[in-house]
């Protein structure tokens, strides 16, 4: 009986509990009703007996007629019952079946959904009922599965053109050097740059495996109180080479007493991410200003640059995996892509926040928000926020 109910139907399951319900209030009111005329028809019998000096025989008839009228009650109640239980069990399951329909409807409609048809969408007749709510709710499932299925896609399909990238340069390389015989400083020469290309696919390698990690949340923090302005001043000052080299000047302007609780490795590889790219992306002999300072609850992170700036297209994607503004110039200077979505992954991992904003005189801004721990000494004002953004905007 039990492996029976739970293998079956909604609307025979609901059919069941109808009747039950139904065969229980009857059974319960048809006994009711029995005994409250059985008890009606003997007190006038009794009434009856003692005003109207009845003889012992017409007594005896009368007790009889009200036995048979009680018995014809009785058959009445015990015919109709079943007649009233089938009709409503009929009725029941006629009702359940048409309640049912759109449960039917929807489960036609998400069988044609599949991993190539994320795009299609259930039909919601009304939005206000509960299987209209259920609905809405599947289609904002599939919505977001297929915006994932998408990024996975774009994301292999970008991965792959990377990794094709490099391995196509040392097959290229490798078979001139098969195609004849080289002098030696040719062969060394042709074995550098397949080493560089070797390493630019090591590079990419490790990074993909960092973000396949942190995605499945297998990258573990370490957290504790450090102080922001050293964390970024050796970051900076790791990557004061690069600027030498494209005669740039690093400004830096780093409040001291600024404690946050991050993992200091991670943290670091996002300020040392936002820094290159702004060196990478700022013309030579310009300048590239760091700042940290105190906000309120917050304490802020300011990398600015001198550089073309975001175009209005491409600023909802440069957090994205292998995303190029200018796809030519960053594979030229090394770049993968990934830069500033791991940098999203490392701000957001210790709790912060990043964004970015093109400036007046142009070039851009990113800007990174961490919560601040106690033991920071002071904060600045809303006003001076705005002058601290307001000194890099000018």
């Amino acid at each position: 009986m039990r492996q029976w109910w739970s293998s079956a139907s909604i609307r025979t399951r609901l059919t069941t509990w109808y009747v039950s319900t139904m065969c229980l209030m009857l059974l319960v009111y048809a006994s009711a009703t029995y005994f409250a005329v059985r008890h009606e028809f003997y007190e006038q019998l009794e009434d009856q007996q003692r005003d109207g000096r009845a003889e012992v025989l017409g007594a005896s008839r009368a007790e009889d007629r009200v036995e048979m009228q009680l018995n014809e009650i009785l058959v009445v109640l015990v015919l109709g019952i079943p007649l009233i239980v089938a009709l409503a069990g009929v009725g029941g399951y006629v009702l359940a079946r048409r309640a049912l329909e759109p449960i039917d409807h929807l489960a036609s409609e998400a069988r044609r959904v599949t991993a190539e048809r994320l795009h299609e969408r259930l039909s919601v007749p009304n939005q206000h009922d509960e299987i209209g709510r259920l609905a809405a709710v599947f289609n904002e499932t599939l919505a977001r599965l297929d915006s994932s299925f998408a990024q996975l896609r774009r994301f292999t399909s970008d991965a792959s053109h990377e990794l094709r990238t490099p391995l196509s340069v040392i097959r290229g390389i490798g078979e001139m050097g098969l195609r004849e015989t080289r002098t030696v400083p040719e062969y060394k020469e042709a074995m550098g740059s397949m080493l560089e290309e070797v390493d630019r696919l090591t590079r990419l390698v490790d990074t993909l495996l960092r973000l396949s990690r942190a995605d499945a949340g297998a990258v573990p923090l370490r957290r504790k109180p450090l102080d922001l302005g050293q964390l970024v001043g050796d970051a900076a000052s790791s990557l004061a080479v690069l600027a030498e080299e494209r005669n740039q000047q690093l400004h830096l302007d780093l409040a001291s007493g600024v404690i946050v609780d991050a993992d200091p490795l991670i943290l670091r590889e996002a300020i040392t991410n936002v820094v290159d790219n702004a060196i990478k992306y700022s013309p030579k002999e310009s300048a590239v200003g760091v700042r940290v300072a105190r906000a309120l609850n917050c304490a802020l992170i300011r990398v600015t640059d001198e550089g073309p700036g975001i175009p209005p297209e491409h600023r909802g994607r440069i957090f994205d995996r292998f995303y190029r503004v200018d796809e030519g110039r960053s594979r030229d200077s090394g770049g993968t892509g990934l830069g500033l979505a791991i940098a999203k992954w490392a701000v957001e991992s210790n709790g912060g926040q990043i964004t970015f904003e093109n400036l007046s005189r142009g070039g851009s801004a990113f800007e990174i928000t961490l919560p601040l721990t106690s033991r920071s000494e002071g904060s600045l004002s809303v006003q001076q926020v705005n002058d601290t953004k307001g000194e890099y905007a000018s």
